[in-house]
């Protein structure tokens, strides 16, 4: 149980809570002075974040230099109880922040029951994540969760425990050094908008204690959970109505209550049995920050965010995105950047193109998925033209200085539509049509289709519906092996080229289909997203290697995009150049280095398509193709093969305009 108790210092300002706390620690021996000081310099450095965020969304309460005094010994305790080696860590990534921003990082995930057994089982697969140029590995969440139906692990029972049948968190740790030895960071799901109902404070909640009921949105009737409901999101209706259950709605409450009818209501933004945190609840915070902490100190060097806008709600608002979010973040932020600032953040805010970027900052997540790039990649291949996806890359790409986007061509999730109808209706294009058309496409109902996609939460009524698939079986890899082997390299010539963390979903790289029995699992039949998350393809990987085959020829494309990335400096940071193709099916666009540009083009038609020397006549007259094929005449405009991508390594006319000038006074001088 959390329920923590300490004598605290009594402060009223952030310079005071620093003196107390310097008095405080002065007192504890268990860790060096060197590194008490190395604590202390990050107290100063991190308090008014700490403060600040926690003020505005607490600030009013009369505790609220306590509940900032106990946060502060939250963090120290973890500080204590942190590893030498992780220790030692956090001062090298102090000393140089943004290894994420290298293009040596290269991501993979995979769950570690489908991908590989058990922890034991990932550790043996280590030499083959050196092999594919991994040095970024997310396990989806391996936690302690209900039996059956857990919401792919995200129905967390406890952090601190590994579900059993996959290893213990012993286990996790010894596997994090391994990989770290290896110079493999190991990222990690922190679940902190809900907790499962068999969480030990949901059973507490549930068995009438009274502290614990205040962690989560319990209502002893429908008064209140319906004044919630007539402005928030309903996300799940196949599960449940709303976003409210009953506490018995699942056999786990009815146990827990030792009652056949409860009574009570539970908010349950997602399923029934994924209770919803409640953040305006002040222990709830300092619970969570430990919890996490817990995390990082198990060798996690990411954690990834999870449902990171549902965290905060607000009577009469979509319970969305609210201010407070935001603020707790930088909260949280600052508690990692005290205890362990080895660590980063990633949002998963699957939502608004506008919200989205507002996660996007170095005191609140430095990394966060590109949900609008993924979307658009498949809505360019289903249509054939790159005016959405040239639109967000030319407008939609640029992040605060020290982040980065998380590119990806698929998830463990489905596939929406999240591009913005303000955006679509600028090109012309009406959004709830569009949509509409996609998921026609995407689930085969569209003639000509070569997509073998699943519906997820499908509205036939209205054509709304998410999109479920491997990558190999959404690019048609099942009737026509040929091109979506191309698609496929394509779409992953965006992830690895864009500027950001490039990830793989484990088993694209081997052109892994769809899990045609995903639906005899009775746990698992209502929820399509497990046509997508099908067990480790043995056959598969053991034909990477024969180039005749559509394995090796995928394989060996993915393996040298990642070669060609991490040779190249150009794709060193974010930056991204907008460049006008004047070709609708031809996509456009540059990475600068110090003396040269990288133009990448991917032609995302059927057919051969062509730019032209005059397009081209920006840069010198050659130019150098990165994937081996040699010196090109720009002049002469460039043929790309359907479906095909290129790299090259150009000089622009006006940088070297530019130079001569600089010769010229310099001669003069």
């Amino acid at each position: 149980m959390f329920q923590q108790e300490m004598i605290l210092p009594t402060v009223t300002s952030r310079d005071e809570l620093i003196g107390a706390m310097k008095r405080r620690l002065s007192q504890d021996d268990r860790v060096s002075p060197a590194d008490r000081e190395v604590f202390l310099r990050r107290l100063s450095s991190y308090a008014g974040q700490l403060v600040n965020g926690l003020r505005a969304v607490y600030g009013r309460r009369p505790d609220f230099w306590e509940l900032a005094a106990a946060s502060v010994l939250t963090a120290w305790d973890s500080y204590a109880e942190r590893p030498d080696d992780l220790r030692k860590l956090d001062v090298e990534r102090e000393a140089a922040p943004s290894w994420f921003l290298s293009r040596q990082a290269v991501g993979g995930v995979c769950y570690v029951d489908r991908y590989a057994g058990s922890i034991a089982g990932l550790r043996e697969r280590i030499p083959y994540f050196k092999e594919l140029g991994l040095n970024y590995l997310h396990l989806m969440p391996l936690y302690e969760c209900p039996e059956g139906n857990s919401d792919g692990g995200y129905a967390v029972s406890s952090y601190r425990r590994v579900d059993p049948s996959l290893g213990t968190m012993e286990e996790l740790a010894e596997f994090a050094a391994e990989l770290r030895a290896e110079g493999i960071a190991l990222v990690l799901d922190f679940v902190f908008n809900h907790t499962s109902n068999e969480h030990e404070w949901a059973r507490a909640a549930v068995a009438g204690d009274s502290y614990y009921e205040q962690f989560y949105w319990i209502y002893p009737d429908r008064t209140v959970p319906a004044q919630f409901e007539e402005t928030a999101r309903e996300i799940f209706p196949d599960d449940h109505p709303g976003v409210f259950t009953r506490v018995d709605a699942t056999p786990a409450g009815r146990a827990a209550s030792g009652l056949e009818e409860d009574p009570r209501w539970v908010w349950t933004t997602f399923h029934r049995f994924q209770w919803d945190l409640n953040y305006s609840n002040p222990a709830v915070f300092r619970a969570m920050a430990s919890e996490m902490l817990f995390l990082a100190n198990q060798g996690a060097q990411v954690l990834r965010l999870d449902a990171v806008a549902f965290i905060w709600k607000q009577m009469g608002t979509t319970c969305e995105s609210q201010p407070q979010v935001h603020d707790l973040l930088r909260a949280f932020n600052a508690m990692v950047k005290l205890a362990a600032p080895a660590v980063e953040f990633k949002s998963e805010a699957i939502v608004h193109p506008d919200e989205v970027i507002r996660y996007i900052h170095t005191d609140q997540c430095v990394l966060s998925y590109n949900p609008l790039q993924m979307a658009l990649g498949w809505e360019a291949s289903a249509t054939r033209k790159v005016a959405m996806l040239q639109q967000a890359l030319n407008e939609r790409h640029n992040t605060p200085e020290g982040t980065a986007w998380v590119n990806y061509v698929r998830s463990h999730d489905d596939i929406g539509w999240t591009f913005s109808d303000e955006d679509a209706d600028r090109l012309g294009i009406n959004g709830h049509d569009h949509r509409r058309f996609l998921n026609g496409f995407y689930t085969g109902r569209f003639e000509g289709s070569f997509a073998n996609g699943v519906a997820f939460q499908d509205n036939p009524r209205t054509g709304d519906c998410r999109i479920c698939g491997t990558t190999a079986s959404l690019m048609g890899l099942e009737t026509e092996p040929g091109p979506a082997a191309d698609r496929i390299l394509l779409a992953y010539s965006l992830a690895m080229s864009t500027g950001g963390v490039p990830l793989v979903y484990l088993g694209d790289e081997v052109g892994q289909l769809n899990d045609p029995t995903w639906d005899e699992d009775p746990d698992n039949a209502h929820d399509a997203r497990w046509v997508h998350r099908p067990e480790y393809p043995l056959s598969d990987y053991e034909r990477r290697h024969d180039l005749f085959s559509v394995q090796g020829r995928i394989f060996g494309g993915i393996q040298r995009m990642i070669s060609v990335r991490q040779q190249t400096e150009e794709f060193d940071g974010t930056r991204l150049i907008p460049f006008e193709t004047h070709n609708p099916h031809v996509l456009g666009y540059q990475r600068p280095g110090e003396h040269s540009v990288v133009l990448c083009l991917a032609n995302f038609s059927d057919w051969s398509q062509f730019v032209t020397g005059e397009t081209l006549s920006g840069f010198l007259s050659t130019g150098e193709e990165l994937h081996g094929n040699g010196t090109i005449d720009l002049r002469s405009g460039i043929l790309l093969d359907a479906h095909s991508f290129w790299w090259i390594r150009v000089i622009p006319v006006q940088q070297t305009t530019e130079l001569s000038h600089k010769s010229a006074e310099k001669t003069a001088r």
